[in-house]
């Protein structure tokens, strides 16, 4: 088994992203031009946001609410928000490919992410599914095989929700493939796993997944979900299901109401089951009045 390095939260001077009040020196926030273009800034005192429609001083936005409106040098307007998660994933630096939130948003209801919920994930790749996790309640341990994605993806995910649940995060360098530690509780709630080969961690699982704890995998392929599903009942994880979720956006302008002519459709299949109980358990025998009239 490959010796665990363990990454810790980084310490970049990156402020934690207010959620209330004035925008502070720090934040990224989001500008919005006039034809909804999106550009992502951190607030930094006495440098200029350049664009087409000239140049903003973020002095000016420094102190400002969430929501205002401002002028540039040729007089173009920009509205500035707070980032969503959703808006920090699509603009976040990575190096492997990301999840993207039209799969974050299901993988945390498929998998029961909820405040307090002990994950392994594997690998962790830029953040973006570390981020949502986190930002639910989870304690979060990565497994990654490379140190630059491990280390892009505490970076991310501190920017993204802050010192409070970059605390709550781990990444250790290290192969799932090869064993899994168990944390201090004695097990994990959640295996979240987002890998070429699935199915090599399955046989990892019994032990390391408390009873009635969920497994899930993300998987670009159909071949892959498959494969994944027949080791998950050949280990005898039950309540197994696979989907994949569509996105489609719709243009309503007056009278003018139809789909999209463009859709995010395919990115992976979602495949995800439960661990039974270990445990012996013995059932009372039928009753024999009841076994004749199921007979009957």
């Amino acid at each position: 088994m490959s010796t665990p390095i363990t990454h810790g939260p980084p310490h970049d001077g990156v402020a934690h992203q207010g959620r209330h009040g004035p925008l502070q020196v720090g934040e990224s926030v989001l500008l919005i031009d006039h034809k909804s273009r999106r550009y992502l800034q951190t607030l930094t005192p006495h440098q200029e946001f350049h664009s087409h429609a000239g140049p903003l001083e973020h002095d000016r936005l420094i102190g400002a609410e969430p929501g205002s409106t401002h002028r540039t040098t040729k007089g173009l307007t920009f509205t500035v928000f707070r980032p969503t998660l959703s808006d920090l994933v699509f603009k976040m630096p990575r190096g492997a490919q990301v999840i993207y939130p039209k799969d974050l948003g299901p993988i945390l209801m498929l998998a029961d992410i909820a405040p307090g919920v002990d994950v392994l994930e594997s690998g962790v790749g830029s953040g973006a599914l570390s981020a949502a996790m986190l930002r639910a309640g989870a304690n979060v341990t990565g497994y990654e095989l490379r140190d630059d994605f491990a280390r892009r993806a505490q970076l991310n995910v501190a920017r993204s929700v802050g010192p409070e649940a970059a605390a709550r995060y781990t990444v250790q360098l290290r192969d799932v493939y090869e064993g899994i530690d168990l944390p201090a509780g004695g097990g994990f709630d959640r295996v979240v796993l987002d890998l070429p080969e699935p199915w090599q961690v399955v046989p990892h699982l019994r032990g390391a997944l408390r009873p009635g704890g969920i497994v899930l995998a993300y998987t670009p392929s159909i071949m892959q979900a498959s494969q994944f599903r027949e080791a998950l009942g050949e280990a005898g994880l039950v309540m197994a299901e696979t989907l994949e979720v569509l996105h489609r956006t719709w243009k309503v302008d007056g009278a003018a109401v139809r789909p999209d002519h463009r859709m995010v459709a395919h990115t992976a299949f979602l495949t995800h089951a439960r661990m039974p109980s270990t445990a012996e358990r013995t059932l009372p025998p039928p009753a024999t009045e009841a076994l004749d009239k199921s007979a009957g």
